[in-house]
């Protein structure tokens, strides 16, 4: 069986230095806000070209500060692609505000620059982009929006670790850049936890303070602020992977390259230009037929996923919070997705495997 992801075979290779470092956390009799976590947050800036890095709880934490750090007036809209996952759209509404969604453009899966201007309004306050899959946005319009629409921009880059559209990183393109290292992303800790990155120092103070309880010094408080914090321990597991990232997602590169050389022209493949360099966190194919082909593929052993089932306009939770009418890319999209295995645990001969039995569907 080829699996989809076995979280397992992928740390493998980490489990003697990650034991190292527990036991170093164990010993320390420091577990919450220690050098582990200043350790990561500077490491990680430096990854990602980044002057700041705030490690908080989740991806969705992540996103939800970014948005409390404005201040922005209760139902105030926040434009956002219609095929993000749902928590992107979760992080608005927590922060009591108002999704608005826009479509995406049918090729990248990323929001559909063309299309924003006509969903800004005076209530408009911010633009949430998504580097989806681990592709980057088309950026350069959109900053342009942002700039002549005096909007804020915060990017959703929980599946874009290290991803750069013409050489600048994912993160690093907005106010803020909201990450999330679950434990299937490329850059993945052993449980949630998430990071903010910024350029400026007053809103990564900002962030600082509500990720801990509004608070610069103990027991005083000075905003309403939350508990989300990066666990020391986690912080100590990310920064050896951080070490491999680079190797991790040359891996992936290679694999992704594999499915893009050889699959028959049946399937639609993910879109390629040498602006974007894509980190294949998924590797998704669309195909009219996707049910009856992930069926067919875990007939031959080879398990899938669909990121993402149903969009988020069809979603119950968002019922009576979007407004109700149909999106069709995004539908579409969520109606013909197929993940197909890309793990640092899969071998090359595992995607030639996955690649002969697909051509033959």
């Amino acid at each position: 069986m080829i699996e989809y992801e076995n979280l397992k075979a992928l740390n493998q290779s980490f489990f003697k230095e990650y034991s190292t470092e527990f036991e170093t956390t164990l010993n320390s009799g420091w577990y919450i806000l220690g050098e582990r976590v200043k350790t990561f947050e500077a490491e990680f800036a430096n990854y990602i070209n980044s002057n700041h890095v705030t490690g908080v709880a989740s991806g969705l934490d992540a996103l939800t500060l970014a948005l409390k750090a404005f201040d922005f007036d209760k139902n105030s809209e926040v434009i956002v692609p219609s095929n993000t996952y749902i928590a992107t759209i979760l992080s608005i509404l927590h922060a009591g505000l108002k999704p608005v969604l826009v479509e995406p453009d049918i090729s990248t899966y990323n929001i559909n620059p063309s299309l924003i201007e006509a969903s800004i309004s005076p209530l408009t306050k911010a633009i949430m982009v998504v580097h989806l899959y681990g592709k980057p946005c088309f950026m350069e319009p959109i900053l342009d929006i942002c700039k002549q629409n005096n909007l804020k921009l915060i990017e959703d880059c929980a599946q874009s670790h290290g991803a750069t559209f013409r050489g600048k990183t994912t993160g690093t393109f907005g106010d803020f850049g909201a990450f999330s290292f679950y434990p299937t992303k490329n850059l993945g800790a052993l449980g949630d936890a998430g990071a903010i990155a910024t350029q400026s120092e007053l809103l990564n103070d900002k962030i600082k303070t509500l990720r801990n309880y509004g608070s610069k010094i103990k027991y005083h408080n000075d905003v309403v602020g939350y508990n989300s914090r990066l666990d020391e321990i986690q912080a100590a597991f990310l920064s050896v992977k951080l070490k491999y990232l680079d190797k991790i997602t040359e891996h992936k590169r290679k694999l992704a390259n594999i499915y893009h050389e050889n699959l028959k022209s049946d399937f639609i493949k993910p879109f390629r230009d040498a602006d974007y360099a894509d980190v294949f966190h998924i590797y998704n194919i669309r195909h009219p037929k996707r049910n009856d082909l992930q069926k067919y593929l875990l007939s031959n052993e080879i398990k899938t996923e669909i990121h993402y089932p149903i969009s988020p306009n069809l979603q119950l939770a968002l019922k009576d919070v979007i407004e109700t009418k149909p999106y069709p890319i995004s539908e579409e999209i969520h109606s013909t997705t197929l993940s197909l295995p890309i793990s640092y645990c899969h071998t090359e001969d595992d995607i030639y495997r996955v690649v002969e039995v697909l051509n033959l569907f």
